[in-house]
């Protein structure tokens, strides 16, 4: 334990003596808690669009599962970086993080999970034309996840700083392409056109990568394999939850942002994730 660590802990325990074990109960201020978390800006976002009481559940929930996007984006591209060093056991611990993410996450689908079309409908028209598909956090998300479309960025075109990241998103690297550089780098057979690749483009599966993945399941970076196939399970929850909550709350109306509402959500499952770690396992 460093000298600085150690002050901090003598301070603690002194103050904890001084206090009778009571926690500090003065602050010269806001308290400590309130000023790291910043929660009188986070409790001021919550601004609902009508009287409504079922909207503010609504909103708070939409509002946690961006800030988990954001996280989970945060946390996928440093688990490029550690791929990039060859150092797959930071990388692994780090992917293994992210499904104990998603799994708060998906249960967060549970706070709209008793939404009826009657109470969706006394505020979704104050919602206008906003809807989930624009959000960039989001799309940021399946980017990393290999699910690439230049043409759903383009919504974002009038906020230069979510499109200008966006438009560099679809051209690099997805955390998929990262495990399968760091795999050729170390000695599996993945080919030159799978790893030099026009990163920007739908990504297609290779009968080459299925049999390297088949190999890797034998050998030690098999809890790797393992924990991409656990990431790409709860992110099929989560299509799936958001598929029900649609379904069950307006049916197959056609969604607020001009989509068709489940039918687009439909289409959008059918698009696999790390899609040779499921047929590899055909093949083991």
């Amino acid at each position: 334990m460093n000298s600085t660590k150690q002050r901090t802990e003598q301070d603690r325990a002194v103050r904890a003596a001084e206090n009778g074990g009571l926690p500090t109960l003065g602050f010269d201020s806001v308290t400590p808690y309130d000023e790291y978390v910043g929660t009188a800006a986070l409790h001021r976002l919550q601004r609902t669009a009508t009287d409504a009481p079922e909207e503010l559940a609504f909103l708070v929930t939409t509002q946690v599962m961006e800030l988990y996007f954001g996280l989970l984006r945060t946390e996928w591209r440093l688990a490029q970086r550690q791929l990039d060093e060859d150092d797959a056991g930071a990388a692994l611990a780090t992917i293994r993080r992210t499904v104990r993410h998603f799994e708060a996450l998906n249960a967060a689908w549970a706070s709209l999970g008793w939404l009826t079309p009657a109470q969706f409908n006394r505020f979704r028209d104050a919602l206008g034309e906003a809807s989930g598909f624009q959000s960039a956090y989001y799309r940021h998300v399946e980017f990393l996840l290999g699910l690439k479309s230049e043409t759903l960025i383009r919504p974002h075109r009038r906020n230069p700083a979510a499109y200008e990241e966006l438009v560099e998103a679809l051209s690099r690297p997805s955390l998929y392409d990262s495990v399968l550089a760091f795999l050729a780098r170390s000695g599996y057979a993945v080919p030159r056109e799978v790893t030099e690749r026009d990163y920007a483009a739908e990504y297609r599966p290779s009968p080459e990568v299925e049999a390297v993945w088949v190999e890797v399941c034998r050998g030690p970076l098999e809890p790797l394999a393992e924990a991409l196939v656990d990431l790409a399970e709860k992110f099929s929850d989560w299509r799936y939850r958001h598929l029900m909550a649609v379904r069950r709350s307006m049916g197959a109306k056609p969604g607020s942002g001009g989509s068709n509402g489940l039918a687009w959500l439909e289409r959008s499952m059918r698009r696999d994730v790390f899609p040779e770690l499921w047929s590899a396992r055909t093949l083991m």
